[in-house]
């Protein structure tokens, strides 16, 4: 998995009060004949809470699918990839601090789950504060001059 270039937390466009995260990058496979996704989650860390956003789909804005069996050449897949916890799960809220971010898939004829990503990520006092609200996401832009992610917030987060 290369470095996403957009991370988000905020509430998903089409249920607002579920939090999800989102990350836009690109999957790809050391092995000549490829390999097979069965399935990604996102699991986030701050502090003594943890979190896991185990719904995943993946596609364009207007062409989402759920997750499953994505096969991936060694060219790779381009995609937005959206995380979502299960409606049964007890609400969660974003807080301030550091939170690790690890991004696994589970690869067909594997019997472990594989750590894909992993990503250090600050959420201040102020971010958390709004992030409550059910138009408002953070977004962490990748800044290669910087060699960063840069946060911030909008008020129009993206769209299921």
């Amino acid at each position: 998995m290369t470095r996403p270039t957009v991370i988000f937390f905020g509430p998903d466009g089409r249920d607002k009060s579920r939090p999800k995260v989102f990350l836009r990058t690109l999957l790809f496979s050391s092995s000549k004949r490829g390999r097979i996704v069965e399935s990604m989650y996102v699991s986030l860390l701050c502090e003594d809470a943890s979190q896991n956003f185990t719904i995943w789909t993946y596609g364009e804005r207007n062409q989402l699918v759920r997750g499953s069996g994505l096969f991936i050449p060694e060219s790779g897949v381009e995609a937005n990839h959206h995380f979502l916890m299960h409606e049964g799960e007890s609400p969660f809220a974003f807080i301030p601090g550091r939170y690790r971010m690890d991004v696994y898939a589970h690869l067909l004829g594997d019997r472990k789950q594989k750590l894909l990503f992993s990503q250090l990520l600050d959420v201040s006092s102020e971010e958390a504060d709004v992030l409550g609200a059910s138009d408002i996401g953070l977004y962490f832009d990748w800044t290669p001059e910087k060699m960063r992610y840069v946060s911030h917030v909008d008020r129009r987060p993206m769209p299921a």
